[in-house]
Protein backbone atom coordinates (compact mmCIF):
# COMPACT_ATOMS: atom_id res chain seq x y z
CA UNK A 1 0.00 0.00 0.00
CA UNK A 2 1.08 3.57 -0.68
CA UNK A 3 -0.45 6.32 1.44
CA UNK A 4 -0.39 9.77 -0.13
CA UNK A 5 -0.57 12.56 2.46
CA UNK A 6 -1.99 15.48 0.49
CA UNK A 7 -2.87 19.12 0.99
CA UNK A 8 -1.60 22.63 0.42
CA UNK A 9 1.90 23.66 1.37
CA UNK A 10 2.20 24.16 5.11
CA UNK A 11 -0.55 21.67 6.01
CA UNK A 12 1.95 19.28 7.60
CA UNK A 13 2.35 16.69 4.86
CA UNK A 14 6.03 16.05 5.49
CA UNK A 15 5.78 16.11 9.28
CA UNK A 16 2.79 13.75 9.35
CA UNK A 17 4.10 11.59 6.52
CA UNK A 18 7.50 11.02 8.14
CA UNK A 19 5.96 10.23 11.52
CA UNK A 20 3.40 7.87 9.97
CA UNK A 21 6.08 6.06 7.96
CA UNK A 22 8.23 5.72 11.07
CA UNK A 23 5.28 4.34 13.05
CA UNK A 24 4.49 1.78 10.32
CA UNK A 25 8.18 1.02 9.61
CA UNK A 26 7.59 1.97 5.98
CA UNK A 27 9.57 4.09 3.56
CA UNK A 28 8.88 7.80 3.19
CA UNK A 29 9.28 10.17 0.25
CA UNK A 30 8.48 13.82 -0.29
CA UNK A 31 7.13 14.75 -3.72
CA UNK A 32 9.11 18.00 -3.52
CA UNK A 33 12.23 15.91 -4.14
CA UNK A 34 10.85 14.96 -7.58
CA UNK A 35 10.59 18.56 -8.83
CA UNK A 36 12.93 19.74 -11.55
CA UNK A 37 15.35 22.57 -10.73
CA UNK A 38 13.27 24.83 -13.02
CA UNK A 39 10.09 24.11 -11.03
CA UNK A 40 11.86 24.78 -7.73
CA UNK A 41 13.20 28.07 -9.09
CA UNK A 42 9.72 29.13 -10.21
CA UNK A 43 8.26 28.41 -6.78
CA UNK A 44 11.12 30.23 -5.00
CA UNK A 45 10.27 33.26 -7.11
CA UNK A 46 6.57 33.09 -6.30
CA UNK A 47 5.54 31.85 -9.75
CA UNK A 48 2.78 29.21 -9.64
CA UNK A 49 3.47 26.01 -11.57
CA UNK A 50 1.30 25.20 -14.56
CA UNK A 51 -0.19 21.80 -15.33
CA UNK A 52 2.49 21.48 -18.03
CA UNK A 53 5.18 22.09 -15.40
CA UNK A 54 3.65 19.42 -13.20
CA UNK A 55 3.10 16.71 -15.83
CA UNK A 56 6.63 15.19 -15.83
CA UNK A 57 6.78 15.61 -12.03
CA UNK A 58 3.55 13.65 -11.57
CA UNK A 59 4.61 10.94 -14.04
CA UNK A 60 7.91 10.52 -12.19
CA UNK A 61 6.07 10.15 -8.90
CA UNK A 62 3.67 7.60 -10.41
CA UNK A 63 6.63 5.52 -11.62
CA UNK A 64 8.05 5.64 -8.08
CA UNK A 65 4.66 4.55 -6.66
CA UNK A 66 4.74 1.50 -8.93
CA UNK A 67 8.27 0.65 -7.69
CA UNK A 68 7.24 1.07 -4.04
CA UNK A 69 4.20 -1.15 -4.52
CA UNK A 70 6.38 -3.81 -6.11
CA UNK A 71 9.42 -3.60 -3.82
CA UNK A 72 8.18 -2.48 -0.38
CA UNK A 73 5.59 -3.62 2.15
CA UNK A 74 4.28 -0.03 2.29
CA UNK A 75 5.32 3.54 1.59
CA UNK A 76 4.16 7.02 2.61
CA UNK A 77 4.36 9.93 0.16
CA UNK A 78 3.89 13.60 1.03
CA UNK A 79 2.44 15.27 -2.07
CA UNK A 80 0.16 18.25 -2.59
CA UNK A 81 -2.02 16.39 -5.16
CA UNK A 82 -4.28 19.44 -5.34
CA UNK A 83 -6.35 18.55 -8.39
CA UNK A 84 -8.41 15.49 -9.16
CA UNK A 85 -6.51 15.04 -12.43
CA UNK A 86 -3.23 14.91 -10.48
CA UNK A 87 -4.66 12.30 -8.10
CA UNK A 88 -5.80 10.24 -11.10
CA UNK A 89 -2.22 10.15 -12.39
CA UNK A 90 -0.90 9.27 -8.95
CA UNK A 91 -3.29 6.36 -8.55
CA UNK A 92 -6.66 7.53 -7.29
CA UNK A 93 -8.31 4.46 -8.85
CA UNK A 94 -5.55 2.10 -7.70
CA UNK A 95 -6.79 0.07 -4.69
CA UNK A 96 -3.23 0.01 -3.33
CA UNK A 97 -2.99 3.83 -3.17
CA UNK A 98 -4.84 5.66 -0.38
CA UNK A 99 -5.13 9.44 -0.08
CA UNK A 100 -5.21 11.35 3.21
CA UNK A 101 -6.19 15.01 2.91
CA UNK A 102 -4.77 17.30 5.59
CA UNK A 103 -7.43 20.00 5.67
CA UNK A 104 -6.96 23.38 7.31
CA UNK A 105 -8.01 26.98 6.93
CA UNK A 106 -6.06 29.60 5.04
CA UNK A 107 -5.16 31.69 8.12
CA UNK A 108 -3.78 28.74 10.11
CA UNK A 109 -1.69 27.43 7.24
CA UNK A 110 -0.48 30.91 6.26
CA UNK A 111 0.78 31.38 9.82
CA UNK A 112 2.60 28.04 9.67
CA UNK A 113 4.28 29.03 6.40
CA UNK A 114 5.45 32.32 7.88
CA UNK A 115 7.10 30.41 10.74
CA UNK A 116 8.79 27.88 8.45
CA UNK A 117 12.42 28.68 7.74
CA UNK A 118 13.99 25.98 5.59
CA UNK A 119 11.73 25.43 2.58
CA UNK A 120 11.77 26.82 -0.96
CA UNK A 121 8.00 27.40 -1.15
CA UNK A 122 7.15 31.10 -1.32
CA UNK A 123 4.23 31.80 1.08
CA UNK A 124 2.82 34.20 -1.52
CA UNK A 125 1.79 31.10 -3.51
CA UNK A 126 -0.54 29.79 -0.80
CA UNK A 127 -3.62 31.54 -2.19
CA UNK A 128 -3.00 29.97 -5.62
CA UNK A 129 -2.85 26.54 -3.97
CA UNK A 130 -6.15 27.06 -2.18
CA UNK A 131 -7.66 28.29 -5.46
CA UNK A 132 -6.39 25.20 -7.32
CA UNK A 133 -7.42 22.71 -4.62
CA UNK A 134 -10.19 20.37 -5.69
CA UNK A 135 -11.72 18.70 -2.65
CA UNK A 136 -10.92 14.97 -2.79
CA UNK A 137 -13.98 12.71 -2.85
CA UNK A 138 -12.34 9.45 -1.81
CA UNK A 139 -9.76 10.55 0.73
CA UNK A 140 -9.60 10.33 4.47
CA UNK A 141 -9.97 13.96 5.62
CA UNK A 142 -8.09 15.00 8.76
CA UNK A 143 -8.19 18.41 10.47
CA UNK A 144 -4.66 19.86 10.62
CA UNK A 145 -5.40 21.92 13.71
CA UNK A 146 -5.10 18.72 15.74
CA UNK A 147 -1.84 17.57 17.29
CA UNK A 148 0.34 15.43 14.99
CA UNK A 149 -0.16 12.30 17.11
CA UNK A 150 -3.95 12.69 16.88
CA UNK A 151 -3.70 12.98 13.11
CA UNK A 152 -1.48 9.91 12.88
CA UNK A 153 -3.83 7.94 15.14
CA UNK A 154 -6.81 8.83 12.92
CA UNK A 155 -4.90 7.64 9.85
CA UNK A 156 -3.88 4.39 11.54
CA UNK A 157 -7.49 3.67 12.57
CA UNK A 158 -8.67 4.27 8.99
CA UNK A 159 -5.96 1.98 7.56
CA UNK A 160 -6.91 -0.72 10.03
CA UNK A 161 -10.60 -0.40 9.04
CA UNK A 162 -9.71 -0.73 5.35
CA UNK A 163 -7.61 -3.80 6.10
CA UNK A 164 -10.38 -5.38 8.19
CA UNK A 165 -12.96 -4.77 5.46
CA UNK A 166 -10.66 -6.32 2.83
CA UNK A 167 -10.09 -9.36 5.03
CA UNK A 168 -13.83 -9.75 5.61
CA UNK A 169 -14.51 -9.62 1.85
CA UNK A 170 -11.67 -12.06 1.18
CA UNK A 171 -13.12 -14.56 3.67
CA UNK A 172 -16.49 -14.28 1.94
CA UNK A 173 -14.80 -14.89 -1.40
CA UNK A 174 -15.68 -11.42 -2.66
CA UNK A 175 -12.17 -9.99 -2.86
CA UNK A 176 -8.82 -11.31 -4.07
CA UNK A 177 -6.36 -12.58 -1.48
Amino acid sequence: MVIVIMGVSGSGKTTIGRALAETLHWGFSDADDFHSPANVEKMKNGIPLTDEDREPWLRGIRAAIERWKRDEPGHVLACSALKGSYREILGQNDPEVKFVYLQGGFDLICQRLKERKSHFFNPALLRSQFDALEYPKDALVVDVSKEPQEIISAILVAIQQVGSKKEELRKKGEAPA
